[in-house]
C-alpha cells in the first residue's frame, strides 16, 4: 500500500450531482428571478421550495430510488422544477419528446417502467391516447396551463399544483448515494426503429453543466431564453448550468422570431441555444418583427452543421454564435468550436467558415477521429474518419439493451456514427453521417458540403441533400429546398448556382421544392426525404 492511499470519508468525498447547485443559489440569491413564463415569475427561493415540495410529494406517494417519473411538457416552470424535484426524490427523470406519436410514447412508458407521468394538458389528445395503455397503478398528474388555454384538457388523477400541495418544502430530500446513480432517461429519435433509452448519471450531468460554464464563458446571472426543448438532452443540461450561475430562465412555448426579439427587448436576454433552423428563422424575420439591442447575445447552436452563409448573416445582427456538437448519448454538446483569438483578423466569410466547424472536445471530453480499425486518422483536415468520444459525459448505456451498448462502446470509445476530418489543432469538421454520405460513381460526396453551397443562394431558406438512386452512377445528390417567403426560383437556376461552386459529381442532379420535414429540435429528417425514392 502506498503512503498516499487514504480512505474516502463523507468529509472529503461526496457524490457530484447537478441538483446540488440549486441549494446554494437559493441561499445566496433568494430573491433573484429564476424562472419567467408569461405572467408567472418565480425567484430562486420560490423555485427551490417548489422543487422540494415536488420531491416530498413523490416520496410520500412511495416514489424513490430507481423509479421512473416521466414528463411530457413544453418548456414551462413545471418542466424546470422536474429537473430538480424528481432526482431530489431519488427517482429518475424521463423527459419525453412532445411531438412523438401516441404509440411511441406508450412504448416509452412501458420500456421505462414509468411509475408517475406528469403531462402538459395542452398535449392531449395524443397524450391521452398514449396514457390509455398505462397500468392503473401509474399516477397521472396534469399540468394545467391557464395562461395558454382557458380549458386545458385534463386527463390525470389530479393537477400539478394540487400534487405539490401534498408535499412539504421542509421535508428532507436525497442526494445520490453514488454519483454513478441514474439521474435521467432520454430516448433517441427512433428514426430507424424503436427509440433507445439513454441513461445519464449524476456525475456526467454535473460535469456537463460545469463544462458549459467554463467553455462557453458563462458569467454570473445570465438571462437565458429556453428555446431548446427540455426534453432534448435535458435542454442541453443548461437548466443545471443556469442554476449554478444564478441566472434567469425565460420559458416559451412557441419558437418564432417575434418571441425571440420580444424576449430580448422585455427581459434583456443574454444567452440562448437553438438548432441552425432557429438561426435561419431570426435572419429571415420580417422587418416589423426585428428589434434592436445594444449588447451582444451569446448563442449556442447544434444539430446539422450551420451553413456559413447563415452564420455570417446571423452575427451581423448582433449575435455571437458558438457551434457545438453532441448526441443524446453524450448528454448533448460535448465538442465546442471555441473561438481562437488568432482568428480575429480574418475576414467575415472566413470567420463564418471557421465557426461552422464542430470544434474540439470540451474540458470534460476526449475526442478522436478514427479509421475503421479504430486508429486515429491524420490531423490534416482532409482524411475522413468517424468521431469517437470518451469521458464522463458519455451515457451509462442503453436501457435494457446490453448488445447495443457493447456495440456503441467497442474499443473503449463511444462511436458517434458521424464522419469528420480534424486539423492539427484538434478541431473537428463533420462531413456527414455514415448513413448520409453519397457515393456517386465511386466518389464520396458530402451532403454537408453541398448544403453549404445551397444556403448561399439568395432564394434558399433551408436545404437538405440526400442520395437518389441512379442507374449509371449508383446514386447522385438530390437537393430538397425550402425557399424564403415570397421568393421564387427554378431548379435549373439552383443547379447552375451549385455548378459554379462545386465539382460536377457533387452538383445536385435534381432540386425539389417544398417544406422540409423536421424534428421537434429543428433537425431535418433526411430519412423522410430518402423514403421518397
Amino acid at each position: 500500500m502506498s503512503m498516499y492511499d487514504f480512505e474516502k470519508t463523507p468529509a472529503n468525498y461526496t457524490a457530484l450531482t447537478p441538483i446540488s447547485f440549486i441549494t446554494r443559489t437559493a441561499n445566496m440569491y433568494p430573491d433573484h428571478d429564476a424562472v419567467i413564463y408569461g405572467t408567472r415569475r418565480y425567484s430562486w427561493s420560490q423555485t427551490y421550495a417548489r422543487c422540494c415540495q415536488l420531491a416530498s410529494a413523490l416520496k410520500r406517494r412511495g416514489i424513490g430510488k430507481g423509479d421512473t417519473v416521466s414528463i411530457i411538457s413544453a418548456n414551462t416552470p413545471e418542466m424546470i422544477e422536474a429537473h430538480f424535484g424528481v432526482p431530489m426524490s431519488g427517482a429518475v427523470l424521463n423527459t419525453i419528446n412532445t411531438r412523438l406519436d401516441a404509440d411511441t410514447i406508450s412504448y416509452i412508458f412501458e420500456h421505462g417502467e414509468a411509475k408517475v407521468v406528469i403531462i402538459d394538458a395542452e398535449l392531449s389528445p395524443t397524450g391521452a391516447e398514449a396514457l390509455a395503455s398505462l397500468p392503473d397503478h401509474v399516477l397521472v398528474i396534469d399540468i394545467l396551463d391557464m395562461q395558454n388555454s382557458d380549458t386545458p384538457a385534463a386527463v390525470g388523477a389530479l393537477d400539478y399544483e394540487a400534487f405539490l400541495a401534498e408535499g412539504a418544502a421542509d421535508d428532507p430530500w436525497e442526494m445520490p448515494s453514488d454519483e454513478w446513480d441514474a439521474l435521467a432517461l432520454n430516448y433517441t429519435s427512433g428514426s430507424t426503429g424503436r427509440p433507445k433509452g439513454v441513461v445519464y448519471h449524476h456525475r456526467g450531468a454535473y460535469l456537463m453543466a460545469q463544462g458549459t460554464i467554463s467553455d462557453w464563458g458563462m458569467p454570473r446571472h445570465p438571462k437565458y431564453l429556453y428555446i431548446v426543448p427540455l426534453f432534448h438532452c435535458n435542454g442541453w443540461n443548461h437548466v443545471w448550468s443556469i442554476a449554478a450561475m444564478a441566472g434567469t430562465m425565460v420559458c416559451t412555448r412557441a419558437v418564432t422570431p417575434e418571441v425571440i426579439y420580444d424576449a430580448i427587448a422585455d427581459h434583456g436576454i443574454t444567452h440562448f441555444g437553438g438548432a441552425p433552423i432557429v438561426l435561419g428563422m431570426v435572419v429571415n424575420a420580417d422587418d416589423a418583427v426585428r428589434k434592436t439591442f445594444d449588447h451582444t447575445i451569446q448563442v449556442m447552436t447544434a444539430g446539422a452543421p450551420p451553413p456559413a452563409a447563415v452564420l455570417e448573416a446571423f452575427e451581423a445582427l448582433g449575435f455571437n454564435v458558438t457551434h457545438v456538437y453532441g448526441l443524446t448519448e453524450t448528454y448533448g454538446h460535448t465538442i465546442m468550436c471555441s473561438w481562437n483569438h488568432d482568428w480575429d483578423t480574418v475576414d467575415v466569410a472566413q470567420r463564418s467558415m471557421l465557426k461552422a466547424k464542430q470544434g474540439a472536445g470540451m474540458v470534460h471530453t476526449e475526442v478522436m477521429v478514427a479509421d475503421k480499425e479504430g486508429h486515429p486518422v491524420p490531423q490534416d483536415g482532409q482524411t475522413i474518419g468517424e468521431i469517437l468520444i470518451r469521458g464522463h459525459t458519455v451515457m451509462k448505456g442503453y436501457l435494457k439493451n446490453p448488445e447495443a451498448s457493447a456495440e456503441a462502446f467497442a474499443g473503449g470509445w463511444f462511436h458517434s456514427g458521424d464522419l469528420a476530418v480534424w486539423d492539427e489543432t484538434g478541431y473537428v469538421a463533420i462531413k456527414d453521417r455514415l448513413k448520409d454520405i453519397i457515393i456517386s460513381g465511386g466518389e464520396n460526396v458530402s451532403s454537408v458540403e453541398v448544403e453549404g453551397v445551397l444556403h448561399r443562394h439568395p432564394a434558399v431558406a433551408l436545404a437538405a441533400v440526400v442520395a437518389k438512386p441512379d442507374e449509371k452512377w449508383g446514386e447522385v445528390p438530390c437537393a430538397f429546398v425550402e425557399l424564403k417567403d415570397g421568393v421564387e426560383a427554378e431548379a435549373e437556376e439552383i443547379i447552375a448556382f451549385c455548378r459554379e461552386h462545386l465539382a460536377g459529381f457533387k452538383t445536385p442532379k435534381d432540386v425539389l421544392f417544398g417544406e422540409l420535414p423536421k424534428t421537434a429540435t429543428g433537425k431535418i429528417q433526411k430519412f423522410e426525404l430518402r423514403k421518397r425514392f
